[in-house]
């Protein structure tokens, strides 16, 4: 799997110490340093099954600037969500974990790491 990772972040910490834990093979990406483009975020928002709003993080700074809690929520509104997404990574909620099965998780719980632990340990069985 791969781990959208800010090594900053406590959640992020969490996730990798309870794949190394599991032995869950993954790579990280930098996101922050490597940021997605347009179409690898829309993918990873499909995969999540979640709308741009949804895996924002509206009180990070650059939000705050661009008035990102007022934007409408809605279909038309979406690819002006993606690229400020894209344009300003931090606002990426994290970690998010693309799983091999073609699935993705956003990491921040240990019911979701669990489940991330579970259907990677099925996929190598």
């Amino acid at each position: 799997m791969e781990i959208w990772n800010n090594p900053a972040c406590s959640k992020c910490a969490g996730a990798r110490e309870t794949l190394d834990e599991a032995r869950v093979p993954y790579r990280l990406r930098a996101y922050l340093e490597q940021p997605p483009s347009v179409a690898e975020l829309t993918e990873v928002l499909r995969r999540l099954g979640a709308r741009p709003w949804e895996q924002c993080r509206t009180q990070e700074p650059a939000a705050v600037g661009l008035g990102m809690v007022d934007w409408p929520r809605d279909e038309a509104s979406e690819l002006r969500w993606i690229e400020a997404m894209v344009a300003h990574p931090e606002l990426i909620q994290r970690p998010i974990l693309l799983l091999d099965d073609g699935g993705a998780l956003v990491g921040r719980t240990p019911e979701a790491l669990r489940a991330a632990v579970d259907r990677s340990t099925a996929q190598q069985d």
